[in-house]
């Protein structure tokens, strides 16, 4: 008889639990928040949607070991009483599945919109022409020197003359 390692069942009873979810929308006491950095040791700071100072969240135990967050993730908190500086403990973390059903419920926050509507038409006209000025610089490759090799070329014509 083979038996599975307690935290290999605890895993797979969570990602079945979240694959399964009903989207249920949150509580009046529940707040919807982004990450903004990890603190370590299971604890995240977050900013709310209306209060502009941000604060700590705490991962219950449930979720640590087998799901993870980062910057910029979204999550489901329930404030707690004790503590003052972890005033929060993580609920549910919030997938893009559950973003669309809370805008279509009229409960997602203003302020974590991804953008109006009507920036996203112009954007798109703006992205079908092939404008290569919006990438960033690969930091694994060193720069090219564009102007040092124009130099170079002048040089190798000047002496050809």
């Amino acid at each position: 008889m083979h038996r599975s390692h307690p935290s290999i069942s605890r895993r797979k009873h969570l990602m079945k639990e979240m694959m399964e979810d009903d989207y249920e929308l949150p509580t009046e006491n529940q707040q919807i928040v982004r990450v903004v950095s990890s603190r370590g040791n299971n604890l995240h700071e977050v900013e709310t949607a209306n209060i502009e100072e941000n604060f700590l969240v705490s991962m219950p135990n449930k979720f640590r070991k087998s799901m993870w967050v980062k910057r910029g993730d979204f999550l489901l908190i329930e404030p707690i009483e004790e503590g003052d500086k972890v005033k929060a403990e993580i609920c549910k973390i919030l997938t893009p599945e559950h973003i669309k059903e809370y805008t279509k419920a009229g409960i997602w926050p203003d302020k974590f919109a991804k953008k109006p509507v009507q920036e996203e038409s112009s954007n798109r006209n703006q992205e079908d022409s092939d404008c290569e000025d919006d990438l960033l610089p690969n930091t694994n490759r060193p720069l090219n020197q564009e102007s040092s090799d124009e130099e170079d070329d002048d040089e190798t014509s000047s002496d050809e003359d």
